[in-house]
């Protein structure tokens, strides 16, 4: 597989770039995206079998089963981050292994409906919160500890509402060219 092949399995909507102005009306889009994940993820997911719920979305890649999952943990993270920068002065977020979370028992085996269910709970809750914020408080920060990043409330919505779209469209790719 060539290099560029791999990356756009890899990255297939690009890397996330901070825009140099993020408005009111980005945060309402990326507000909507993140609120539309969970359906359609359990939309595109829920018809799959096991065996297409097994399959790697790309060579090397998590199975369609492990993305899900990691989905759910990742984005409870994010939400946890939100409540630390709105309750905290510019905290330091814990981080977490992604990688070695995606090798444990719930990941690898569990039913996709556990964190299916678990993303509804998280992004209706957080949805509420983010339509919530002031000026002032998307202005709030964390750190993240890997390299010291300050890390705005703004540009985490966007991060997120790109993350969801990035493994989204993981897995779109992979039923198409699977012809699922």
């Amino acid at each position: 597989m060539e290099p560029s092949e791999l990356e756009n399995l890899k990255y297939p909507i690009g890397h996330f770039i901070k825009p140099a102005r993020i408005t009111s009306l980005l945060l309402k889009d990326w507000i909507a995206q993140i609120e539309a994940l969970p359906v359609n993820l359990r939309d595109l997911v829920q018809p799959f079998s096991d065996t297409q719920l097994n399959t790697p979305y790309r060579p090397g890649g998590w199975t369609v089963r492990q993305v899900v999952h990691h989905i759910a943990d990742s984005h409870h993270h994010s939400y946890i981050r939100f409540k630390w920068a709105l309750t905290e002065d510019r905290p330091v977020i814990k981080p977490y292994l992604e990688k070695e979370w995606a090798q444990l028992a719930d990941a690898q085996d569990g039913h996709i409906d556990l964190s299916l269910n678990h993303l509804d709970a998280v992004h209706s809750r957080l949805v509420f919160m983010l339509k919530g914020l002031t000026e002032a408080d998307w202005k709030r920060e964390f750190i993240h500890p890997d390299g010291n990043v300050v890390v705005s409330l703004e540009e985490n919505a966007g991060k997120y509402a790109w993350h969801g779209n990035h493994h989204l469209a993981h897995i779109q790719g992979l039923a198409e060219r699977m012809n699922w």
